[in-house]
């Protein structure tokens, strides 16, 4: 403020010189040009003083902008001429690998005490890549005496990328149908698959089921395997070139799909939209899917009779599994398979078959009287019973494990009511635990009923977090709340969560079906709650040479057959039988038929027996859901009375 006065009283004396000076001047010329001057009312500044004083005032403001813009202008030259010598700086320096090079792809031998110190204080690394217009100069010492280090292959390291767009935790079916799906309608889309297993996605029932019957002796290893249908085909979804590799996700052009194996996501920070995983590497995503799967359950009294038992005991879940237990499969002489469901009826299937050839003794035991008890109706469990038999099983029924110990070489399984049983491997096939490790810290809830993550009619846990297959818990807007463990039901649900992640918003009511096949010859298609505890009503027919597994496949072309299932809809025309089905008696063969599971009088479960394709048909009788007088009829839509 001093200054500014100091100023003013200087040069207020010479602007009022200046001012009567100009006016003398143009007073003189108006003169001497013979006109006169048009007055024009003086203005003056509210907040100044009259007369000439008003013009020195704006010449004073004017002086200061113009120092103001000088100054600027004279700051920012400097610092932009600092900021050019300090990029020549730098740029003269020898050239290095960039930060994500070195630990990803090269492996670096330990710095000496004589290891070269750059400006920055950081040590000079033991190999540099030098840029292409510096190939003539030599190698530094210190790269002379180094040995050549060789890159390992990209897919052995993985850079795992700071952010996916789509982050899918698991790599099986479920996340496979769900990037497949999300693909579809964001063509650009960006998908990250973190699975725990070192494999690519692949599908999970060939290994209890066709891997087992194949005649090529390589097919443990290639996991190629002949379908029913004669055609051949590898057990993975995709082949590894459909992939892009992790590190290239962020930059690839069009989008894609990779795949992190070996890694496992520990902990979800929901409002952060981020993941750890194991090796405390972080990713954040925009969605995020969780279709972790399960685990195999076991058994307590084998989990207590300690390792050597433990070490004799197969879970089966996964290609580690198969292969482990197909190698077991030649050396023992005996394998007894605990349980009776669809998983351990299918492998006692299978190892019944391979029985016959190399002298193995093949046993199955469950609590059940027959195979499939808690599915199929008691009169059609027995059958399937007497069907295992004769593929070379000797199925134990009505047995409680009391306990298993390792005595002189051999489990010995005993039994409640008194019953021992020698053997050299043990199978437990008791079900499925849902992975739901991630609830705590990501705050989701876990269904008390059914286990499994509490999941609305769209597949939905939070705004931005979708769940599928096994380890979901969904609204079912048909059936109710429900969780599925088969591989269709991991199919219809990751294409649908897939479907919403990209906005469709979609409720579940495509009722996914699941398959079991008791070898070539036998088999069933079911959908739907079917439960031996529900009524049932069964309607049968004389089966024909058509009317297996093996003749489906070769009619419809494809192998897995829900993949075709699912994409069908029911149609509006279906073929009505003329003959009037009835039921077969105790004694008589099932050769096909269907089976309706009943609640309320309401059909709410249907099982296609020894009938394919006709999935579509059962599957709009359930959307239906109407009450039927007489099932006969509805049989008849089935056509299994066809020849």
């Amino acid at each position: 403020m001093l200054k500014c006065r100091t100023a003013w009283q200087k040069l207020a004396p010479l602007a009022r010189a200046s001012s009567t000076l100009c006016r003398q001047n143009v007073k003189r010329t108006v003169l001497k040009c013979d006109s006169t001057m048009t007055q024009v009312p003086r203005v003056q500044m509210s907040s100044g003083t009259p007369g000439g004083d008003n013009t020195l005032y704006i010449v004073l403001v004017g002086a200061t902008c113009l120092g103001a813009g000088f100054y600027a202008y004279r700051t920012l030259t400097s610092d932009k001429s600092r900021y050019h010598d300090r990029i020549s700086e730098i740029a003269s320096r020898p050239s290095k690998m960039s930060p994500q090079e070195q630990p990803a792809t090269y492996m670096q031998t330990e710095p000496t005490a004589e290891a070269e110190v750059e400006p920055s204080g950081e040590p000079a690394p033991i190999m540099e890549s030098a840029p292409a217009e510096s190939t003539e100069q030599p190698p530094a010492p210190a790269a002379e005496s180094a040995p050549a280090v060789e890159a390992p292959a990209p897919v052995s390291l993985p850079e795992i990328p700071a952010h996916a767009p789509y982050l899918l935790i698991g790599g099986g079916t479920a996340s496979f149908a769900a990037a497949r799906s999300i693909r579809a309608r964001d063509p650009g889309a960006r998908v990250l698959i973190v699975t725990d297993e070192p494999d690519l996605p692949y599908m999970r029932p060939p290994l209890s089921k066709e891997l087992w019957f194949s005649d090529d002796p390589s097919a443990t290893e290639t996991l190629r395997f002949k379908q029913w249908n004669g055609k051949e085909r590898s057990i993975y979804f995709q082949p590894p070139s459909f992939y892009v590799s992790p590190q290239d996700l962020p930059k690839v052009e069009n989008g894609g799909v990779a795949v992190l194996t070996g890694k496992r996501v520990v902990h979800m920070d929901v409002r952060g939209n981020k993941v750890r995983l194991d090796d405390d590497s972080e990713i954040s995503y925009d969605k995020c899917l969780i279709a972790t799967g399960g685990v195999p359950r076991n058994m307590q009294v084998i989990e207590r009779a300690g390792d050597e038992v433990m070490k004799r005991t197969t879970l089966f879940r996964k290609i580690e599994d198969f292969k482990s237990l197909e190698n077991i499969s030649r050396d023992v002489k005996s394998i007894t398979i605990i349980g009776g469901g669809f998983l351990g009826s299918e492998l006692a299937c299978a190892l019944g078959r391979r029985s016959t050839e190399s002298g193995l003794e093949v046993m199955q035991m469950f609590p059940e009287k027959g195979n499939m008890g808690k599915v199929l109706p008691e009169y059609l469990s027995n059958w399937t019973t007497q069907k295992v038999r004769r593929e070379g099983v000797n199925v134990i029924t009505e047995a409680l494990v009391k306990n298993v110990s390792f005595q002189d070489g051999k489990l010995e399984i005993k039994l409640k009511d008194g019953r021992l049983v020698k053997t050299d491997h043990i199978v437990a096939a008791v079900g499925l635990e849902p992975s739901v490790e991630l609830a705590k810290s990501a705050g989701l809830e876990v269904d008390s009923d059914f286990g499994g993550y509490r999941v609305n009619a769209e597949l939905q846990a939070r705004s931005n977090i979708w769940v599928a297959g096994d380890a979901a818990c969904f609204y079912d807007i048909r059936l109710g709340r429900r969780r599925v463990e088969h591989h269709d039901h991991a199919v219809v649900s990751g294409r649908l969560a897939g479907e919403n992640m990209t906005g469709a918003n979609k409720p579940y009511w495509h009722q996914s079906m699941f398959w079991s096949d008791l070898g070539p010859d036998v088999g069933y298609e079911a959908i739907g709650i079917v439960d031996s505890s529900l009524p049932t009503v069964g309607v049968f027919a004389k089966a024909t040479a058509k009317d297996t597994p093996k003749a489906a496949t070769e009619q419809s072309g494809t192998g897995i057959r829900s993949e075709s299932e699912t994409e069908a809809v029911a149609s509006g025309e279906m073929l009505a039988s003329t003959a009037s089905p009835q039921a077969p008696q105790q004694e008589e063969d099932y050769g096909k038929g269907v089976i309706f599971y009943l609640r309320d009088k309401v059909v709410v479960g249907i099982i296609l027996w020894n009938v394919f394709n006709r999935m579509p048909i059962a599957r709009k009788i359930i959307k239906d859901g109407e009450e039927h007088a007489d099932l006969n009829e509805v049989a008849k839509l089935f056509n299994i009375h066809e020849d």
